[in-house]
């Protein structure tokens, strides 16, 4: 099976080595082209701004939804989720998310710059799983998405691991996490 990783900026050689680690065939996307013949696209951790300068640039936003259509199931992690955000909070105020395919308004750097980054455990069908946050999102639902995994309850229960249909979306950094759970999950939905 073959997945792509966006390839613009951020952390693609980590989802990489998971995915191989899994069995999956990867594809760096840089380019419109680079989407044919992909089951999964994982867009990475990195800098938001930065991606979704770089989608719209190559064109990349609008083939990305087409193939979304067309049944691509998509994983985001932390700036890869926020671009598939209907609504983004930050200091600009509220604007659309670069490809606006997730019901949810994600809260950019809402738990903390850089310094801030923290490990806790994500409560991952109902079980434990390591959480890693760094420059992460906050999640706030308004359409129809299912809660795969919360903060710990001490620390509000918030919703860090959302689906909606073929989309999935982290908060936090699995692929840095040594448990290769959630990416599984998501190589099951592109069997689909």
């Amino acid at each position: 099976m073959k997945i792509g990783v966006l390839a613009l900026q951020g952390a693609i050689q980590d989802h990489e080595r998971v995915l191989r680690r899994l069995g999956a065939v990867t594809v760096q996307v840089r380019h419109p082209s680079d989407l044919e013949g992909l089951r999964g696209l994982i867009l990475p951790g990195g800098e938001s701004t930065v991606m979704a300068m770089y989608l719209r640039e190559y064109g990349l936003d609008s083939a990305i939804r087409a193939r979304v259509v067309d049944g691509l199931s998509v994983f985001g992690v932390c700036a890869g989720a926020i671009l598939l955000c209907t609504e983004v909070e930050g200091p600009e105020g509220v604007v659309s998310g670069a490809l606006a395919l997730l019901g949810v308004r994600a809260i950019r750097n809402a738990y903390g710059r850089q310094l801030s980054s923290f490990e806790e455990p994500v409560d991952f069908e109902g079980s434990p799983f390591p959480g890693i946050y760094i420059r992460a999102p906050r999640f706030i639902p308004i359409g129809s998405t299912e809660v795969l995994g919360r903060r710990p309850p001490a620390r509000g229960g918030e919703p860090v691991l959302l689906r909606q249909a073929g989309i999935l979306a982290a908060s936090f950094h699995p692929e840095l996490s040594g448990n290769d759970g959630i990416h599984r999950m998501f190589l099951q939905s592109c069997k689909s």
